[in-house]
């Protein structure tokens, strides 16, 4: 067989479709929406590249219209987690013995077919399946999905590329192995990109996966197994469960063979996880990697020398877009008396023009939130914020289940910067202001530091250079994406590797080279051409 030093096609990021009126584009995603929601679909697990059907069928129900349904899953018990195991088990060697080209050429084709015939599809189901407008799904399941799929295979390259020095007479290689046993990747709602991403990117440098969706994404993870089966992954590389958490790490946290676990998701979870993993680290042939994103308390501040338009933009977007429901949105800021009467005034002109309602109405920039949970925990915050003394709601705060889950933009002024809602992930559309004096901007930046547990993302707005100076030093530890006059949410592949500390995660760096050196193991080999033949060294010899 003929090998070679192959290049892979150079990365670029997937051009955003905007489906404006009249584009072939967004009659084709309303074709497509439609079909959906006319539509029933039953929906088994995949394990060892087969469907399989429980028999315990469980409806989806869009959250914007709760009473609809779209199609069943099939819920799992215990022995599908054991089948997904074994067949992970079972596909390691074939395919981690693939060359490395091959692995690529699946993910490649993946990222064509999203791009292509599969786009409608996987934004309409986004959409439907998780509440998101037309742009939110777009940059999400489609563009940053296909984001990760080719840059991945290019920072593969560059990893397989990266070799030692050699000394004469020697040649020293370095191997990137995949990990010894199976990855299990449990992703979140929110993103239907990380959930393309969790499970494929250990998959890529040959690693099996067991994969659990979150319960609310099962309709998109669906088409995304669509996509890989399509592109030629083989059976069993990544095999897709629908079970419940405890259920899944009882099984998985238990087994030998586990090698490590991709995750996105809350913070008492992943430190749960990371507990039962160091329980059970004698069970284990070799230290598993734990990786993980666990959430934000995503922060702007301002100083006074900000641009308030730009500001007022960044507020709304950053907060609204998706309900709050991103691990990076917005949900505290911290504004200067003096620009706290205009930005109020340009933010009650945006909040006046949001309409709110399903997806499938275009003139819609704003959604429901996921599900019944989310609601009533949003709304009680919401609720408590009216009577608490400390707090005033000046935009919003009205919420409605009886047909989906919409609660409104809301924002909340508090005089306290340690309230509840400056410290606690909400995951919805809350954002609450502390307005500060103009001449305490340093001691509202370690304010701002001290609040919370989280380190995601955070931005500083300012035309001050000295400002933005000491917010970035005296923020270096509060967000790992840290950004300058932008809103805080949208890291592009490529282009700002996502991930925080602290709280936030183990900040591996999705989106980047960072992530993809925790699923392989490397192994240095020398070879020696001249091998010594004599114990003795030079020293050793009479004088």
């Amino acid at each position: 067989m003929s090998t070679g030093f192959f290049k892979v096609p150079v990365a670029e990021n997937e051009p955003i479709v905007n489906y404006a009126p009249g584009t072939i584009e967004r009659s084709r995603l309303k074709q497509v929406i439609k079909e959906i929601w006319s539509t029933e679909v039953e929906i088994p697990m995949i394990i060892g590249g087969k469907e399989v059907r429980s028999g315990n069928k469980i409806a989806i129900k869009p959250p914007h219209d709760h009473k609809h349904i779209l199609g069943y899953y099939h819920r799992g018990d215990a022995s599908h987690v054991q089948m997904a195991i074994k067949a992970a088990l079972n596909a390691k060697k074939a395919w981690a013995e693939l060359p490395w080209e091959n692995r690529a050429s699946v993910f490649l084709r993946a990222a064509s077919l999203l791009a292509g015939k599969y786009r409608s599809r996987i934004n309409a189901a986004t959409m439907v399946g998780q509440s998101k407008n037309p742009f939110q799904a777009e940059i999400d399941s489609a563009c940053e999905l296909i984001d990760f799929y080719r840059f991945n295979v290019e920072f593969m390259k560059q990893i397989y590329s990266q070799q030692p020095q050699s000394a004469p007479l020697t040649w020293n290689r370095l191997e990137q192995r995949p990990l010894e046993g199976f990855v299990f990747a449990l992703t979140p709602f929110n993103f239907t990109s990380i959930a393309g991403n969790l499970p494929t990117a250990p998959a890529l440098f040959g690693n099996t996966v067991v994969w659990k969706p979150s319960n609310t994404q099962i309709y998109s993870a669906r088409v995304i197994m669509e996509v890989l089966m399509e592109a030629g992954l083989p059976d069993g590389v990544i095999n897709l469960v629908f079970v419940s958490g405890p259920v899944a790490g009882k099984e998985i946290f238990s087994h030998p063979d586990f090698a490590g676990i991709h995750y996105t998701g809350s913070t008492e979870v992943f430190r749960n996880i990371w507990k039962t993993i160091g329980d059970n680290i004698h069970l284990y042939k070799s230290y598993p990697r734990i990786v993980g994103e666990t959430g934000g308390k995503d922060f702007v501040i301002a100083h006074n020398s900000a641009n308030v338009e730009q500001l007022a933009t960044a507020l709304v977007r950053g907060a609204f877009e998706f309900q709050g429901q991103k691990c990076s949105a917005v949900s505290r800021a911290y504004i200067p008396k003096s620009l706290w009467p205009e930005l109020k005034n340009k933010m009650a002109e945006f909040l006046s023009e949001i309409k709110m309602g399903p997806p499938e109405d275009f003139r819609n920039f704003f959604n429901a939130v996921i599900d019944e949970a989310s609601f009533d925990k949003l709304a009680g915050f919401i609720e408590n914020a009216k009577k608490d003394k400390e707090t005033d709601v000046i935009f919003g705060g009205n919420h409605d289940k009886s047909v989906g889950y919409f609660i409104e933009p809301t924002v909340i002024i508090t005089r306290d910067p340690q309230y509840i809602t400056m410290r606690e992930e909400l995951f919805g559309p809350v954002l609450t202001m502390y307005i500060y004096e103009d001449e305490k901007y340093e001691e509202t930046l370690e304010i701002l530091d001290k609040t919370s547990d989280y380190a995601l993302t955070g931005a500083v707005f300012s035309k001050d250079r000295y400002a933005i100076e000491l917010a970035t030093r005296k923020l270096e530890n509060a967000a790992g994406n840290f950004y300058i006059n932008d809103k805080p949410t949208g890291a592009v592949v490529g282009q700002q590797p996502f991930g925080g500390a602290r709280g936030s995660g183990t900040n591996d760096k999705a989106g980047s080279v960072i992530n993809l050196l925790r699923w392989v193991q490397p192994r240095t080999i020398k070879e020696n051409f001249r091998p010594p033949v004599d114990y003795k060294y030079m020293f050793m010899q009479e004088e």
